[in-house]
């Protein structure tokens, strides 16, 4: 069954090594032309995945910089590389580890018995990555005889293990599975804004009873969230950051990020807008586009079920059953604290383009 009947996304960390002796021997023009060429590259890609860039130059030796990419096709991740290694960086870098991985629903009650809430981070189809300053990530196997216990005997541990990621609510959890598809059986990815907050969780998870079972966690990345133009600075040599345009849609301004033809009537689709993604919803004729974040606990509002009120259409979470307006954002019912964040829409030659709502963009400059 392919990702649009399913939800589910693949998900691919790459990690690149520069060939800093060669690279600094250039002449300057050649090593600032190399970087906005490899920037421009990636930034062809927008409209086809979501795209993180984190550096971890100086924090490990075997790798400089590390791409985080979401799309609904695992030949977009190729293609992204095809380009990458043609570009005028492309001879200097070297793709010096990856991980491929896609999400599912978890097998396992993610709910703890005393307050019957999800951990959202266990149970994504959809990744949404949030603006963390850190990515914490490493790959993960389990032992054989993991496999072995019963359901009901995993099942104690995992709600051990999520008791004890509750101590730690500002360190979110991307789980992503890699069965059959890569050497690893999950990539795990936290994003947190404090180091020793990871330090302190992965210390405790440490004497969990699960911990029993892992048969491998490294390497570990601890990488920093840039913009393309900050890790290129960040690699030394020619400095491009002053002299490259903020990407469109972290400017906020409009753009294209669907054909009308890909929205049927009553249903949602979720598209790249920069660094996030947003849910368009096309019904009563008109098309509406809200943050695909749910403001209460992340959840996927393009997985939400249409429901109309008196202050017209609007989107029902599907995790907990927040509601809110298409047109406003507003919070109609439910437990989340805010409204969800709109964007302005517009449609022209059959292509949806969006823009940050006027408000957001004041408080984004």
């Amino acid at each position: 069954m392919d990702a649009e009947k399913t939800g589910r996304q693949l998900v691919k960390y790459t990690f690149y090594k520069l060939d800093t002796a060669a690279f600094l021997r250039l002449p300057e023009t050649r090593q600032r032309d190399a970087k906005l060429d490899f920037i421009a590259t990636v930034r062809g890609f927008n409209r086809r995945m979501l795209l993180r860039s984190y550096c971890l130059v100086g924090l490990r030796r075997d790798v400089d910089f590390l791409l985080w990419t979401v799309a609904e096709e695992v030949e977009a991740f190729q293609q992204l590389e095809t380009a990458i290694r043609n570009s005028a960086l492309g001879p200097y870098l070297t793709v010096s580890r990856s991980f491929l991985a896609g999400t599912k629903r978890s097998l396992y009650d993610i709910s703890l018995p005393e307050d019957g809430q999800h951990d959202p981070g266990e149970e994504r189809i959809r990744i949404e990555p949030g603006d963390s300053r850190y990515l914490f990530v490493y790959p993960f196997i389990k032992t054989r005889a993991w496999y072995a216990l019963s359901h009901e005997e995993r099942q104690e541990m995992i709600t051990e293990h999520i008791r004890i990621g509750r101590r730690y609510p500002e360190i979110r959890l991307n789980t992503t599975y890699s069965y059959g598809i890569d050497d690893q059986e999950f990539v795990v990815a936290f994003e947190g804004d404090n180091l020793h907050d990871f330090v302190d969780l992965v210390n405790d998870l440490r004497f969990s009873a699960a911990s029993m079972y892992t048969q491998v966690d490294t390497p570990m990345h601890v990488a920093i969230a840039m913009s393309l133009p900050e890790v290129m600075d960040a690699l030394g040599g020619a400095t491009v950051g002053e002299v490259v345009e903020e990407d469109s849609a972290e400017r906020g301004d409009w753009v294209p990020v669907a054909a009308v033809d890909e929205l049927p009537q009553d249903a949602a689709l979720c598209v790249p807008y920069g660094r996030q993604q947003v849910a368009l919803f096309r019904t009563n004729g008109h098309v509406y586009a809200l943050n695909n974040r749910c403001p209460h606990a992340r959840g996927p509002l393009c997985e939400g079920t249409l429901r109309p009120t008196d202050d017209g259409p609007a989107v029902l979470c599907p995790w907990h059953e927040a509601l809110f307006s298409l047109e406003t954002g507003k919070t109609l019912s439910g437990p989340s604290p805010r409204d969800a964040e709109t964007f302005q829409v517009r449609v022209e030659d059959g292509m949806v383009y969006i823009a940050r709502s006027a408000q957001e963009k004041q408080q984004h400059e």
